[in-house]
């Protein structure tokens, strides 16, 4: 039994960091799809996916650092960590059933949305909006470790070209992630469960980030989109059903 977790693990990580580094996001969405069925608890499922996708957006930063702004990145993520912090606390005191639900939910509307309606909304990079971005994600980020949609709309908007919307989106998921696992530690969410996983789901997640990268500079990625939207869509449906 453990070796199938160890096994599910490392390809959750390969998966997820594969598609975080060719998409710029995703890391959570992903493997929160699974992760929830193999952990002891909700919480250390988010706090295992959030120091996973930890390390997969500090490799980046550290190869992307010269894109990053920090005066269009700091209201965004200044935001995204207050209403996070909140939600992690709230966290503890939700059900799983009801946390079931709204994550099925979260998943579908995010799929619809990435697959039909963000080349055709337009955002933009006004402060009010970055705010709103940012209370969106931290809600999404605190409660299921899934902040990248809001944020994502936003520095598609606000980046001029992929370079510094990978900067950026990267920065904004170290800092955030740091914030929300420094949190989730204090409620008692980072146990050495999550420790132990996070030692079996590194290697995935440097495997993913290696294949990701040569992804992104050498093929499109639409098809790839589609399929992964798809995928979380039928997720969300799964856990709805559950």
């Amino acid at each position: 039994m453990i070796d199938n977790i160890v096994i599910e693990l490392f390809l959750l990580s390969i998966g997820a960091s594969f598609v975080q580094r060719t998409t710029g996001f995703g890391f959570g969405i992903f493997i929160m799809t699974m992760l929830p069925a193999i952990m002891p608890s909700y919480g250390e499922s988010t706090t295992l996916s959030g120091i996973l996708a930890m390390t997969t957006s500090l490799i980046v930063v550290v190869q992307k650092h010269k894109y990053i702004t920090w005066s269009r990145l700091l209201p965004i993520l200044t935001t995204f960590v207050v209403v996070s912090i909140g939600a992690i606390f709230l966290l503890k005191r939700m059900e799983y059933g009801i946390l079931n639900v709204l994550l099925g939910i979260t998943l579908i509307i995010t799929s619809i949305y990435f697959a039909f309606l963000s080349k055709r909304i337009k955002v933009r990079t006004t402060m009010p909006v970055q705010v709103t971005a940012g209370g969106i994600s931290g809600l999404m980020g605190g409660f299921f470790g899934m902040q990248g949609p809001p944020a994502v709309l936003y520095f598609v908007s606000s980046e001029p070209d992929k370079d510094h919307y990978l900067a950026m989106t990267q920065t904004y998921f170290l800092v955030g992630n740091l914030i929300m696992t420094l949190t989730r530690a204090y409620n008692g969410f980072f146990t050495m469960t999550v420790a132990t996983g996070y030692v079996y789901g590194i290697a995935g997640v440097v495997v993913g980030n290696v294949i990701g990268s040569w992804v992104f500079r050498h093929i499109t990625g639409s098809l790839l989109k589609y399929i992964i939207y798809a995928y979380i869509g039928i997720s969300g449906v799964t856990f709805l059903l559950k």
